[in-house]
């Protein structure tokens, strides 16, 4: 017997399929085509091989004698039992990085060519006055979390879980994009360095990949309730504006494991996962650890 899909079911896959075009679209469109980069530098008989993406906003996987000191941004960098590492650069990083090696007894560079972006401009309205200029009563409670926020993204912990391959963390309609230049209620306020994924509240948000939870609160100023993952090497992701969490700080979650909601607390114009990924102080775009 020939089995007839109902007209709801067929209205419900066309809906679903035009979502996936927009979320396509708008990704082309909003997000040049960065190639990911093999670089191999040989100096003094010691080959360091580099793989990732040199622009901003990039994060760039390395490879190297597990005994040969690194260093980046004055940081001696941390290596796995095998000699890998990583690096990252800024929304607004120059365009050249100098990546240091210490060998017989002298530390030698490396110049990185950095690809410059252009970053859009963002205009968003609606947002209650608090929240765009927050009255002094509110200082030291933001001062007080930031501080919190900042302690986690200082994190270099010994778990190799940034070289897992990154998944989305959620599904829905790309709605803000890394490092967009933003407006709200008309003033200008600094860049954007997430991705912004609407999509309904209760939505189901996953990790990208293992990861330990190293904030898991309900309640902050800016960011309402916000979840921040600890992937190793100074690589920590966040996760904000949740309507609940279903982890707790300290627990060791596997990648595709749920560790919240959509919501649309803190400052919000509507549900959505803000989405953001830290190198230490550098923001990089999310987008770009995600590999086909």
């Amino acid at each position: 017997m020939v089995k007839i899909k109902s007209v709801q079911n067929l209205i419900g896959e066309v809906n679903n399929n035009y979502i996936k075009l927009i979320l396509i679209f708008l990704l082309l469109k909003t997000y040049p085509c960065f190639a990911t980069n093999s670089l191999i530098i040989n100096v003094k008989d010691t080959k360091i091989v580099l793989e990732g993406d040199f622009v901003q906003g990039g994060l760039v996987k390395g490879k190297i004698n597990k005994d040969i000191n690194i260093k980046f941004k004055e940081k001696i960098l941390r290596k796995t039992s095998d000699g890998s590492f990583v690096i990252g650069f800024g929304r607004d990083h120059p365009r050249q990085a100098y990546l240091y090696f210490f060998l017989k007894q002298n530390w030698v560079s490396k110049k990185l060519n950095i690809k410059q972006r252009k970053y859009k401009t963002q205009i968003i309205n609606g947002l209650e006055k608090k929240m765009v200029t927050p009255p002094k009563s509110f200082w030291d409670r933001i001062k007080k979390e930031n501080r919190v926020i900042k302690e986690v993204r200082s994190l270099d912990s010994n778990v190799d879980f940034i070289f897992q391959k990154f998944d989305w963390p959620t599904k829905g309609i790309i709605s803000g994009v890394f490092g967009s230049q933003r407006i709200l209620n008309g003033k200008p306020k600094r860049p954007h360095y997430g991705i912004d994924i609407a999509a309904p509240k209760g939505t189901d948000i996953f990790s990208p990949t293992e990861a330990i939870v190293r904030m898991a609160e309900k309640d902050l100023f800016y960011t309402g309730g916000t979840v921040m993952l600890d992937h190793g090497h100074g690589v920590t992701s966040v996760y904000s504006h949740l309507s609940s969490i279903n982890v707790n700080v300290g627990d060791k979650v596997n990648k595709d494991q749920k560790i919240g909601e959509v919501g649309s607390t803190g400052r919000s114009t509507g549900p959505h996962l803000d989405w953001r990924i830290n190198w230490f102080s550098e923001r990089l775009d999310p987008a770009l650890l995600i590999k086909k």
